[in-house]
């Protein structure tokens, strides 16, 4: 298995970050505008599960593991795509500066799909971190 890992910092507090985080539905308006173009949340059972359509056209299904308002964190898996095992979360901390700290981390197989995913996960925190970067310049 591998894991791969991005972290960013913006100085927009975390209140305002974990808000546009938890927001699962709104991936494409609030959190990584042009990598992720749709965004659809459906209900199965007791899971939310969010359709997710990436700016290269790829869809997948992200059935939700959790979003914990305590620890704020937002944790879920992927169904189809080119992995055989895809976990990942997104965790909000205050950083030293008063602004805030975003890790996003991946963990799936085959390894062999680690260039590919880190590559795309690079593209996603530069979306996650202007569109959160975006979130300091405007009133709370």
């Amino acid at each position: 298995m591998s894991t791969i890992s991005k972290t960013i910092s913006v100085r927009a507090g975390t209140d305002q970050v974990w808000d546009a985080v938890r927001d699962i539905g709104a991936l494409h308006r609030r959190l990584v505008p042009g990598f992720v173009v749709a965004t659809q949340v459906e209900a199965e059972g007791d899971t939310l599960v969010r359709i997710v359509t990436f700016g290269n056209g790829t869809t997948v299904r992200e059935p939700i593991l959790s979003c914990d308002d305590d620890t704020m964190r937002v944790a879920w898996t992927v169904e189809g795509g080119l992995t055989s095992h895809y976990n990942a979360s997104v965790q909000v901390f205050a950083g030293s500066d008063g602004g805030a700290r975003v890790v996003w981390i991946a963990d799936f197989l085959p390894a062999a799909m680690a260039p590919m995913i880190d590559a795309a996960m690079s593209v996603g925190a530069a979306a996650m971190r202007k569109a959160l970067g975006a979130l300091s310049e405007t009133p709370a």
